[in-house]
């Protein structure tokens, strides 16, 4: 039914209300979320491993690079933990200031030296989206081709999976 511009709509209430019309309260299947994150900042600032090692390897033509981080300070603040330390990028070594968010373990790691590997330039992040065993390279131009930063925070297991086995005769 069309109605022209500035008609009112008709509308009858009777009264009393009809009393079989309730509402019913709505029950939430599941549990309500009970993470805190904040909680969490702290407990991973206590447990969170202060080494580790992995490669950079760039999409790019340069080789992969070996990379050992090593954290000196890790402190929460709320919901974030702010993290300090140095990076050894092959044979550069280079100091560190990032966030990790406990509640998205988001990760975000500037490398602060003026001079760094070829692939990576200053300006850029690492920028990780589960902690630190995967992250990219977001360098702050274009024309970089980034690459992935694949850490463990198992230094010395990796350390010793990376040497050759013997190879043992069979007579």
């Amino acid at each position: 039914m069309d109605l022209p511009i500035q008609s009112e709509v008709p509308f009858e209430l009777t009264l009393p209300l009809d009393s079989s019309q309730q509402a019913v309260p709505s029950v939430l299947d599941g549990s309500v979320e009970r993470f805190d994150p904040v909680a969490r900042a702290v407990e991973l600032a206590a447990t969170l491993p202060r080494q580790w090692c992995g490669t950079y390897e760039s999409f790019g033509d340069e080789p992969d690079v070996d990379v050992t981080l090593n954290l000196a300070t890790v402190i929460p603040i709320g919901q974030i933990i702010d993290l300090r330390g140095q990076m050894r990028l092959g044979s550069v070594t280079t100091p560190v200031q990032g966030n990790l968010n406990a509640k998205s373990d988001q990760l975000e790691l500037l490398p602060l030296a003026d001079k760094l590997i070829p692939g990576i330039e200053p300006g850029g992040l690492f920028l990780g989206l589960q902690d630190f065993t995967l992250s990219g390279w977001q360098a702050h131009r274009l024309g970089n081709p980034g690459g992935t930063l694949n850490l463990s925070s198992s230094c010395a297991v990796q350390a010793q999976a990376s040497e050759p086995l013997p190879i043992r005769g069979l007579w």
